[in-house]
């Protein structure tokens, strides 16, 4: 595989609305249509959400975002691998990246919201490797059977 830069990215660009689409897609074949808690294009760029695109040779192929939450604490949201670029360490890069940027801006720990369906399950391995563990539902988030929020001090 080609180096991977992961930078900060618009989401208005053609490009990442198709993969913020299939994000969204996915997430409705997966989740009830009350759990479905993808953000959209305004959401993503609101003041202080960082969003980041992952390419290589100018081909996107992740994307990810980092929204704060409270003081100390940021979400990661957002978090899409194009299919043709799963297995291949392009969502860890993008994982770490985010954890990265959270620490630097002085977040001490991050979580996210993810699904618990099979289509999940390699998002899921991939935050357990990454040092996340399952936590009750914080902010707007509720207990619900197909959803699960994880939780990494940094």
């Amino acid at each position: 595989m080609a180096d991977v830069d992961i930078t900060p990215d618009d989401p208005t660009a053609v490009d990442v609305s198709r993969l913020l689409q299939a994000h969204l897609e996915f997430a409705r074949e997966w989740s009830l249509p009350e759990n479905v808690k993808v953000l959209g294009v305004k959401a993503l760029t609101a003041d202080g959400v960082q969003f980041f695109a992952a390419r290589a040779e100018g081909r996107l192929l992740a994307i990810g975002a980092l929204c704060p939450f409270e003081e100390a604490h940021a979400e990661i949201k957002s978090m899409h691998t194009v299919d043709a670029a799963r297995g291949r360490g392009v969502g860890w890069a993008m994982l770490e990246r985010l954890a990265s940027t959270a620490y630097e801006q002085g977040c001490r720990r991050v979580s996210l919201e993810t699904g618990t369906g099979k289509g999940f399950a390699p998002a899921r391995r991939l935050y357990e490797r990454g040092g996340f563990k399952t936590c009750p539902p914080f902010g707007e988030y509720r207990h619900c059977p197909d959803s699960v929020c994880m939780t990494r001090r940094l």
